[in-house]
């Protein structure tokens, strides 16, 4: 891999811990910050789909990924498939993608107040009502969105179809 190409996926890995000092600055920037978050295991077209279409909703976007321990506590014993560095490695290499940011929390409420977004999107079956964040991100005058899922697509659907395979 080029030298420039791996600085530029890593510049995308931002420690939980800076997000807030980035954020401000996109801010100061003028620009529409779009946060999502998930475990994205086995990326898929389904992810390719909801993340073009989120980052369509700002200038920036950034995900939250679920560390390894954080998606054993929520999928069970056998996942993630793809351990944290694979994954967040995946999301970084895209082009629309601008911050990747790990956090091990059984929800990301902590890291959607620290990047404060314009636009808190999920995907598929939640209603407003049930995301973590949403009520917070409506009180400060941001919106919250639920993108449809790309039908057919899951992770956990590719899984099953490996092990009957």
């Amino acid at each position: 891999m080029a030298k420039d190409t791996h600085q530029s996926l890593t510049q995308k890995l931002i420690p939980k811990d800076e997000i807030a000092a980035k954020s401000a600055e996109w801010r100061l920037e003028g620009k529409k910050i779009v946060f999502t978050n998930g475990c994205f295991d086995l990326i898929h077209p389904g992810h390719i789909a909801y993340l073009t279409e989120a980052a369509s909703l700002g200038d920036v976007l950034v995900i939250g990924v679920n560390t390894d321990q954080s998606v054993k506590k929520l999928k069970g014993e056998h996942r993630p498939i793809n351990n944290e560095f694979s994954r967040t490695q995946l999301l970084s290499a895209m082009f629309f993608v601008d911050a990747v940011v790990l956090f091990n929390e059984d929800t990301p409420l902590e890291l959607i107040n620290s990047v404060e977004p314009d636009v808190l999107v999920k995907g598929g079956d939640y209603r407003i009502e049930t995301i973590v964040g949403a009520s917070e991100t409506l009180q400060r005058g941001a919106e919250v969105k639920v993108l449809d899922f790309l039908p057919g697509y899951s992770s956990t659907a590719i899984i099953e179809k490996i092990k009957n395979y």
